[in-house]
């Protein structure tokens, strides 16, 4: 079934940890070594790092997200905790965060020393100084914390990347139902903002410090943290987000952005939205996309403000964003 596949596909540490087999036990459980050996879609298992190995049918239902703690998990099986701390974009999925249209081809590890980090295939070392703080521990892995991960990344990682991770990482923190607490969100930037002061000259720090000023766990989704970065980038004003909208029935509409440089709003589609049944809570398709067109038009009719959607497509570049909202009539102030 669809739904049991959605659920393979975002298997936790602990669980996927049972589906990572060294070579050795595969061998003594009567796989022969040819078959191992065998790549592609008929082969029954994918090695994931070295000796480790998980089977392909799972392998192929997993996210990206998935597959990289997958060879985290693996990774720190064959280097049995001698690499150093997972660190980076490997912690970041140990941690629950998203990877934006990232597929990580090592697994990071940061190491304390004056000696070189050396690094090797499928895994990747950083030199670096870790605080005691910086370090814990998930379900077994020895990784760097929510805002050491967040700080790394938002230094060497693309922008739409790190903001993402740094959106979810705020998020888990402030955010509650449609609860925001404002405290919780002004502390966080403050301890960040003191990382990017004690970390002067470091690689990468301008754009963390930018990234820092711009974070806000209200984005729901890695697509609206990317939407932000565009329009911030195309010149509007910072937008204010998930903005309540009285309704007919007495509650709240709530609307992913309020340009309210231009009078407009704005909403990042995503698919699952409309083909995840689960999200669509027992309604046909056809029903939600009704139900969507009377939101919005209420929306637009109560405020007299243009109303503009997008998706994945339309967020790849400043550009593609600037083609689609200009279809609504919707341009950044000069």
């Amino acid at each position: 079934m669809r739904v049991h596949a959605r659920r393979v596909r975002n298997l936790s540490i602990a669980e996927l940890a049972r589906f990572v087999r060294a070579r050795g036990e595969l061998l003594a459980d009567g796989w022969e070594a040819h078959e191992l050996d065998r790549t592609g879609e008929g082969s029954p298992f994918h090695r994931v790092h070295r000796n480790r190995y998980v089977p392909r049918t799972l392998w192929s239902e997993m996210w990206p997200e998935s597959r990289h703690r997958t060879e985290v998990i693996a990774a720190t099986m064959e280097m049995q905790g001698g690499a150093g701390v997972v660190s980076h974009l490997s912690a970041a999925v140990v941690l629950g965060l998203p990877v934006f249209k990232h597929r990580p081809r090592e697994v990071e590890f940061t190491v304390c020393g004056k000696l070189r980090a050396a690094s090797r295939s499928g895994i990747r070392r950083h030199l670096d100084r870790l605080e005691s703080v910086d370090v814990v521990m998930v379900d077994g892995i020895r990784c760097t914390s929510l805002e050491r991960t967040v700080f790394d990344v938002a230094r060497l990682y693309p922008a739409e990347v790190a903001l993402a991770c740094m959106d979810a990482s705020l998020r888990s923190i402030s955010v509650d139902g449609q609860r925001w607490d404002a405290a919780a969100h002004d502390d966080w930037k403050e301890r960040m903002a003191a990382r990017a002061r004690d970390s002067v000259g470091a690689r990468g720090i301008k754009q963390a410090r930018w990234l820092i000023d711009l974070a806000d766990g209200r984005a729901q989704l890695p697509g609206e943290s990317v939407s932000r970065l565009q329009l911030t980038r195309l010149g509007f004003a910072r937008p204010l987000l998930q903005v309540p909208v009285p309704s007919p029935g007495g509650g709240s509409y709530w609307v992913d952005f309020a340009l309210h440089d231009v009078n407009a709003w704005g909403e990042f589609d995503g698919k699952d939205k409309y083909l995840d049944e689960a999200m669509r809570c027992g309604r046909s398709l056809e029903e939600v996309l009704l139900d969507e067109k009377s939101r919005e038009d209420w929306i637009r009719g109560r405020s007299q403000w243009r109303f503009a959607r997008w998706g994945d497509a339309d967020i790849g570049s400043p550009d593609a964003l600037r083609r689609r909202l200009a279809a609504f009539g919707i341009r950044a102030p000069r």
